[in-house]
């Protein structure tokens, strides 16, 4: 049986681009499709101002697929997660409570980069890979799978012959319902506003997550931005407030940033748009069909708590590289995708059900609530065993990244 490819990838943002590099570089022959080409200059219209917090395992995976080096002269260590809380009457931090890299090895937490920046070093590798061809522009129409074969309709009307689909297109995947695979959806009535900010007080590679209510609100460092402090903030918010705050002008919208950061980081200057997009939990019902296996935000969605979202889709792509370079001749056979839902579903379960409690409770507004929030993260602090098992437990060291 002739195959125009190895693995055909639908769906074109990190996850996606990542995969293409990771199975090219195994020497697999892998067509990547979105309909949207990627924007790669962040000072663009459209470019994703959100950033990406690779957690210490995916380092290894970003080396494997020949990126890392190009990535890491842009990144911004992580060396401390600063969890502030702010529950009390006025909006100013009662606890800060630090968790340090240096308890657990030497190496940061992880390293943070902008998602557009992401988007152009994937791209530049994707070109320099004789066996991955990437067509921007174009997306996946339709799916028709056999024991042996996969047959992918694209937005052109062509039709490609493939071993293995890798559905990376979204949260509203058209592969994953074309294989009729259901999720399960939790929604909280909030929104996250993403952007970056400068600040004069520098960030010390520190991450900081203060909680009041509506949710964390997250400064992640980012490097220097015209020679000032720089951090991407992630605002998370009920519905009505988010849509309230991204409507206002950069003025009244900065001095809401000044009293929700406590002031921490001295006044925040808004240098970029601002973002808007749902708070959902959203877990497929299995990770895998027939020639078909679901990653990130297809099989996956979670709040951004933890920089947990992308490090559990390179999780998801670990485990399928690792199973395909077994089986390399019959990378979608059905005992590779068994095995590949097998390794993957339950962790991810787990780990979505841990993160919907977090936020749960950042997301608490009665005052009584506040104030047992702050004491279960004082009583989390204070013992050091029990810290140091989080960490290492929101660093994948307990299965997948």
């Amino acid at each position: 049986m002739t195959f125009d490819y190895d693995i055909v990838i639908s769906g074109g943002g990190v996850a996606g681009l990542t995969a293409a590099c990771l199975f090219g570089t195994e020497g697999f022959r892998v067509l990547c499709l979105d309909p949207a080409p990627p924007v790669t200059d962040g000072a663009a219209a459209g470019a994703d101002q959100r950033t990406t917090a690779f957690l210490q395992p995916a380092r290894g995976l970003l080396e494997e697929a020949g990126l890392w080096e190009a990535l890491a002269p842009h990144a911004a260590a992580l060396r401390i997660m600063r969890i502030v809380d702010a529950g009390g009457e006025r909006a100013e931090a009662r606890q800060v409570r630090d968790f340090a890299a240096s308890e657990i090895g030497d190496l940061p937490f992880g390293w943070n980069l902008p998602n557009w920046l992401l988007r152009r070093e994937m791209v530049a590798r994707i070109a320099a890979l004789e066996t991955v061809e990437f067509r921007p522009g174009t997306g996946t129409a339709g799916l028709f799978t056999r024991d042996r074969e996969a047959r992918v309709t694209l937005s052109d009307g062509s039709k490609v012959r493939t071993k293995l689909v890798i559905a990376a297109d979204g949260r509203g995947s058209p592969m994953r319902e074309a294989a009729g695979i259901g999720v399960k959806v939790t929604r909280y009535g909030q929104k996250a506003l993403a952007f970056a900010v400068t600040h004069p007080i520098p960030h010390e590679n520190v991450s900081t997550e203060i909680h009041r209510s509506g949710g964390p609100f997250t400064m992640v460092p980012l490097p220097d931005r015209d020679g000032r402090p720089a951090s991407a903030v992630v605002w998370m918010e009920d519905g009505a407030e988010a849509l309230r705050l991204a409507a206002l002008e950069p003025a009244p919208f900065e001095a809401a940033l000044m009293e929700r950061s406590c002031g921490l980081f001295g006044p925040l200057r808004l240098e970029t748009p601002r973002a808007v997009w749902p708070i959902v939990t959203q877990v497929a019902e299995r990770m895998s069909g027939q020639r078909l296996a679901l990653i990130a935000e297809a099989a996956h969605v979670v709040p951004p708590i933890g920089a947990q979202g992308l490090n559990m889709s390179l999780g998801d792509l670990r485990a399928l590289r690792d199973l395909a370079v077994a089986a390399r001749d019959d990378p979608g056979a059905a005992e590779v995708l068994d095995a590949y839902h097998r390794a993957r579903h339950t962790e991810v379960a787990i780990r979505a059900t841990g993160i919907d409690m977090l936020n749960r409770a950042s997301q608490v507004h009665a005052q009584p609530l506040r104030d047992l929030r702050a004491a279960g993260l004082s009583a989390l602090y204070g013992a050091a065993p029990v810290r140091r098992m989080l960490m290492q437990m929101g660093l994948g060291a307990r299965g997948g990244a």
